[in-house]
């Protein structure tokens, strides 16, 4: 008897191995583009790369440069903004194969205002306070150009949002009590946050023109070079061969490409064309092909040990090293896609899919001459550890590894060459594009958080309901955490979780580095969360499934990322903060924990479970997640805990082992 696996599709029996898929090839601007067009956009770009690559290098040193640092970030979107309005059409979701004459003129401007700052900055950066017309006009300029950029690039969520903010600084005044704003004037607001460095010109942009560009070059490298289509092959070899391999390859794949990536919904995007109708023609339905996939593809941003470019920024905020995320995040991201594992290899016992066909499984020996991809994240990984360098540096240093490695290698017949690292430094300044327009947003939030002093009232008005009760402090911030991040990046949504709720987060005593993984945890969970759930979306695009029940499937795979923060939070062990027996205690008890509510969350274990047997399951699982130390007694409930899914897993295994009755003769 056939496994579903095992099923032709339709009429057209296998589909071709996933080996003869061809790589991804790096971002480079619309080909049906006019010439100049292209020509511009890639000019464009290909200096925001190398002016990035400069920056970490100390070029401007080396050259007797005096920049502020600000100044720099000014050039990077001098370039940005008119590159967004040569990429970018007007309307989002038509395709651009011409420039229309006004996007040429808005360019042009934008180029000549904010090239004005940059050359300027140093003479006009003092006077903000006396409103200086040199900076007033420019910088009202510069605002609204970048604004209607971000639009193009990422919808109406993030401006709309920046106007409420701005309109918010001009008239908040005139509110009542603990909501009225410090009184502002136009001239002085856009000065502000056109060139002061808590404005436009501050942190988020300062990350995005750094460390997001550097690891940026490295995915491209990586992509352009074959290693993306290695890890997915890799996944296929070493998961292919066990019941519900395609999914499983799903997880393992998206999660090594996505902690590259750092994108939830290119992640999608790039390994979902493989993954998701693989998924399907093993016999899972295309509501769980693709929530499968966009889970696991969003869990790619909080996986060491590249992450999202929002790690790089709480890295910025709190003043620790990088390597410090990424240790803290380590634990709770395992987890995250341990838990996923558990439910697709469950969900195939249930639905009796086996193992993917032979033929589609690649051959071990032409991928093994990959494992040179291997290096780069290792040197990468010692760079971050062992010499505490910057991670723009890591991160350059391990794209000039794996180049000078691909092009001694290649892989399956693609070898590097001079014109793929050309094709590869436009590539990172295009896909850097949206990151920086949307820091653009980021930094209008938080200048005028702090130029109105509603950061502080907010902060005030959180502590006060944390003072009463912590639990609903916690509830309250990740409601508002996937509220505000609903249809945002994922850069602009931490920037506003971070200035809007980790602040009275710390303030009632909790961890800094947990309150802001809290709030990256449940902003990246608005990716998956209906209704408007993006990643969740785009997979059900290629999927052919519906759209919010493929977010509603998706909401289930990924519940261990809804329940996790609140964990570290009450229990920093499972930010490897605490003493190393706790720390091992809290980790095995927290995977014996996953796997109890995971066979709840799927309703079968050997076999079909009934409602009170899933609830037992989810019961013990809950109890077991519980570190020791989250509060006085929590040791009780994970001995209680463990010790009750002994007993039902037990039970299961006896139940499902014993023969079934024998039926009487009549």
């Amino acid at each position: 008897m056939k496994t579903p696996a095992s099923k032709p599709e339709a009429a057209g029996g296998h589909s071709p191995p996933v080996a003869k898929v061809p790589a991804i090839q790096p971002v480079a601007p619309d080909g049906r583009m006019p010439p100049v067009a292209r020509f511009a956009a890639t000019t464009l770009s290909t200096l925001m790369t190398l002016a990035s690559v400069a920056w970490a290098l100390d070029a401007n040193l080396w050259l007797k440069l005096s920049l502020y640092p600000a100044q720099f970030f000014c050039f990077i979107l001098m370039l940005a903004v008119p590159l967004g309005y040569i990429v970018l059409p007007a309307r989002r979701g038509t395709q651009r194969s011409h420039v229309p004459w006004y996007d040429w003129v808005l360019a042009a401007v934008s180029l000549c205002a904010i090239g004005y700052l940059t050359v300027r900055y140093q003479e006009i950066v003092d006077l903000i306070l006396l409103r200086p017309p040199a900076a007033v006009y420019p910088g009202a300029i510069t605002i609204v150009l970048s604004l209607e950029a971000l639009r193009r690039a990422t919808g109406n969520a993030l401006p709309a949002i920046s106007v409420f903010f701005i309109l918010y600084a001009l008239l908040g005044h005139f509110l009542p009590g603990q909501l009225a704003a410090r009184p502002n004037d136009w001239e002085k607001l856009t000065a502000y946050l056109a060139l002061d460095v808590n404005g436009i010109l501050g942190l988020p942009l300062a990350v995005a023109s750094t460390i997001v560009i550097a690891f940026l070059i490295f995915g491209q490298l990586l992509n352009s070079s074959g290693g993306s289509r290695f890890f997915t092959e890799i996944a296929m070899l070493t998961m292919g061969r066990f019941r519900g391999g395609p999914a499983k390859i799903a997880v393992v794949g998206s999660a090594l490409f996505g902690s590259v990536s750092g994108s939830a919904v290119a992640n999608v995007v790039a390994t979902g064309v493989i993954t998701i109708p693989m998924i399907k023609r093993a016999g899972y339905p295309a509501h769980k092909a693709g929530a499968i996939e966009a889970v696991a593809s969003t869990g790619g941003q909080l996986l060491p040990p590249v992450m999202g470019a929002a790690a790089f920024l709480m890295a910025e905020f709190l003043e620790i090293p990088y390597s410090e995320v990424v240790l803290a995040a380590l634990v709770p991201g395992l987890l995250y896609y341990i838990a996923l594992f558990f439910q697709a290899d469950l969900e195939a016992a249930r639905l009796g899919i086996g193992r993917i066909p032979e033929e589609e499984i690649p051959e071990a020996r032409p991928i093994l001459t990959g494992l040179y991809f291997l290096i780069p994240f290792a040197v990468l990984i010692i760079a971050l550890f062992n010499y505490n360098q910057p991670p723009q540096l890591a991160a350059l240093l391990a794209a000039a590894v794996l180049f000078v490695m691909a092009l001694a290698f290649g892989y399956r017949g693609q070898r590097m060459n001079w014109r793929v690292i050309l094709q590869a430094l436009s590539g990172a300044g295009l896909a850097a594009l949206d990151i920086v327009l949307v820091c653009v947003a980021a930094g209008i939030v938080i200048g005028i958080l702090g130029i109105s002093g509603l950061g502080f009232n907010l902060t005030l008005a959180l502590v006060q309901v944390g003072e009463g009760s912590l639990f609903l402090l916690l509830s309250l911030s990740a409601i508002v955490c996937v509220i505000l991040g609903m249809g945002l990046p994922t850069v602009g949504v931490y920037v506003l979780l971070a200035a809007l709720v980790a602040p009275a987060m710390v303030k009632v005593g909790i961890e800094p580095i947990a309150a802001h993984l809290f709030v990256v945890y449940f902003g990246m969970m608005s990716m998956i969360t209906p209704p408007v759930a993006i990643a969740a979306f785009a997979a059900a695009t290629l999927a052919k499934s519906d759209a919010m029940d493929t977010g509603w499937a998706a909401v289930r795979f990924g519940w261990m990322a809804y329940v996790v923060p609140f964990l570290f939070v009450l229990s920093p062990t499972l930010l490897l903060i605490g003493t190393p027996g706790h720390i091992f205690i809290a980790i095995v008890t927290a995977i014996m924990g996953v796997w109890l509510v995971s066979i709840a969350m799927v309703g079968f274990f050997m076999r079909a479970l009934s409602w009170p047997m899933r609830a037992l399951f989810a019961a013990s699982g809950l109890l077991a997640l519980v570190p020791a130390s989250a509060f006085p007694g929590a040791e009780y409930t994970d001995i209680v805990g463990a010790a009750v899914g002994i007993l039902v897993i037990g039970y299961e295994f006896l139940a499902a082992r014993a023969p079934a009755p024998s039926k009487s003769l009549p």
